[in-house]
């Protein structure tokens, strides 16, 4: 993969985005390996803009892991001061898999009552709400109404 390049607007805002985030991988005494490539490429699937840490202190080195990082990855170089590279890639929206038939399934509620005198256990009830039904104050099950259609909509369309 090839680089990002990015605009010194696009860079400032990014740098900006940056400034609080914590490093999230470390690349260590082995240098640049597999596993630490791959880290840094989940980081940015998740997170889009990582700072990465390096451990050593030969700068020749720490620019190569940032430029081979941004060569590998297809990512931005947003920013290197000191130890701390920032990298940065857009995030890739996930497709989600959305079944319109489906509903909520069934949660177990917890209802307590309590007793008229004050010295006694409350009762522990547990009921079964569905996806459909909802849960009154006093503790009753309530199902959904169902939604009426517009005559006037349905015929027009």
């Amino acid at each position: 993969m090839t680089r990002i390049v990015l605009s010194i607007q696009d860079r400032k805002a990014h740098r900006a985005d940056a400034h609080h985030l914590d490093p999230v991988v470390m690349i260590g005494g082995d240098g640049l390996t597999p596993a630490v490539t791959k880290e840094v490429d989940n980081a940015l699937k998740s997170h889009g803009l990582i700072k990465v840490r390096v451990l050593g202190d030969d700068r020749e080195a720490r620019l190569g892991y940032y430029d081979a990082l941004a060569d590998e990855l297809g990512a931005a170089q947003i920013n290197s001061i000191g130890k701390l590279l920032v990298l940065w890639r857009p995030k890739v929206d996930k497709v989600k898999a959305v079944d319109e038939d489906r509903m909520a399934g069934p949660k177990d509620v917890k209802i307590l009552k309590y007793a008229s005198r004050g010295g006694q256990k409350p009762e522990v009830k547990i009921l079964r709400v569905l996806g459909n039904q909802r849960l009154t104050r006093g503790g009753t099950v309530k199902r959904a109404k169902v939604k009426q259609k517009s005559l006037k909509k349905s015929s027009q369309g």
